[in-house]
């Protein structure tokens, strides 16, 4: 009996057999059209039957015309990947809105950082000082009767930045008070006195500007000179925290979860570690009616590695799945058979060559190894690939 093999083409990969690993429709798109030419061309491939063949082993073997050559089944660790694109910036998005009347005196530049308890710009040549805070000012704050008599978020946001500021201490004002007291007018007469107004231990409406963190000013809207009044947009900024954002494809949701370790790839080329932050648990539908995505967010390791860039295109590897001390072969060693399944072609040191039914774990496509088990496969056995 005459028995031949097909060798898969090396940018070719299997579908997955009731394993689980990362989901990949075109691939198994393609070797449904594969399993179709080689049942269509009449291809056999009998797993128990030896090949009549006696060509050394050392060559290789070819029941086809294609040529091949040896390689090692080897024993050691395999991670699956998916590469995505994404987008490298900084994290969050704020706009600044004026409360004062006046004329606008001062203005940042695009790109300045400003720190909380510095100035962000001035009206009438009195400064507006950042302070961190999630609570947007609405309202002057000023020691009342009795502590208790001015309360809420932005009050116990400013007791925060104070004491961070060091203008007064957390023995002296807890840093959680939500009550403006003796020790809140204090921290905040030490304010005034380091930016140089009068120092009254009153925050007017319009001198403070509260923003969740420090701010990379994007643009200014604002013009020098030109009348400011409440409610007009001055500046919009980010964080200076560097950010990944990954529009992943929904049905990849699964894959990926909060605390995965990724490699980011920056536009030099360059790689830089990550680790997934968030995961989006609300799908959206893609541009031009595309496929849903979920939002991933990646925080980089080493954020400076990042440099400046801003809104870059970028690409992630992320690791979907790991497994340690297997089997491995190279994708392009297995065999598509007839009747199902997959096997590899063991190449003994006799010169004969026996094909092994295999059973397909984790594919690690950055290498383009697979996960194999079967029976008695074993490392260092040497395995027939296609030619380079």
């Amino acid at each position: 009996m005459t028995t031949q093999s097909a060798h898969l083409p090396a940018s070719v990969e299997p579908p997955e057999p009731g394993i689980a690993r990362p989901s990949r429709r075109r691939r198994r798109r393609i070797l449904w059209g594969l399993a179709v030419v080689l049942v269509a061309g009449g291809v056999a491939v009998g797993v128990s039957d030896p090949f009549a063949s006696s060509t050394p082993a050392s060559t290789g073997f070819a029941a086809n015309a294609d040529p091949t050559s040896l390689t090692t089944v080897t024993r050691g660790d395999l991670s699956s990947q998916t590469q995505v694109d994404a987008t490298l910036g900084d994290a969050g998005s704020y706009s600044v809105v004026n409360q004062s009347q006046g004329t606008v005196t001062a203005l940042p530049a695009v790109g300045q950082v400003v720190s909380q308890g510095q100035v962000l710009y001035e009206v009438n040549g009195q400064p507006v000082v950042l302070l961190y805070g999630s609570t947007p000012a609405y309202r002057s704050l000023s020691e009342g009767p009795s502590a208790a008599d001015v309360t809420g978020p932005d009050v116990q946001e400013l007791n925060a930045d104070l004491v961070a500021l060091g203008y007064v201490t957390s023995a002296e004002l807890s840093p959680t008070s939500d009550e403006f007291g003796y020790w809140t007018k204090a921290g905040v007469e030490k304010l005034q006195a380091a930016l140089g107004i009068a120092q009254n231990g009153t925050l007017a409406l319009g001198q403070v500007a509260f923003l969740p963190t420090a701010a990379r000013v994007t643009s200014v809207a604002a013009t020098l000179g030109a009348p400011a009044g409440p409610g007009q947009a001055v500046m919009s900024a980010t964080s200076t925290t560097r950010e990944v954002s990954i529009a992943l494809d929904a049905d990849q949701q699964s894959e990926v979860a909060v605390g995965d370790h990724v490699t980011i790839t920056l536009p030099d080329n360059q790689s830089t570690p990550g680790v997934i932050s968030s995961v989006g648990t609300v799908a959206t539908s893609g541009q031009g009616g595309g496929s849903p995505t979920v939002t991933v967010l990646v925080n980089p390791t080493d954020p400076a590695a990042t440099r400046n860039w801003d809104q870059a295109p970028v690409e992630v590897s992320i690791t979907t799945g790991a497994v340690a001390d297997v089997l491995a072969v190279p994708v392009d060693a297995l065999l598509a058979l007839s009747s199902g399944g997959y096997a590899v072609e063991v190449a003994a040191t006799d010169g004969i060559h026996r094909l092994v039914a295999v059973s397909l774990g984790l594919f690690d496509d950055a290498d383009g190894m697979v996960q194999v088990t079967g029976s008695g496969l074993a490392a260092g056995q040497r395995v027939v690939v296609p030619a380079l």
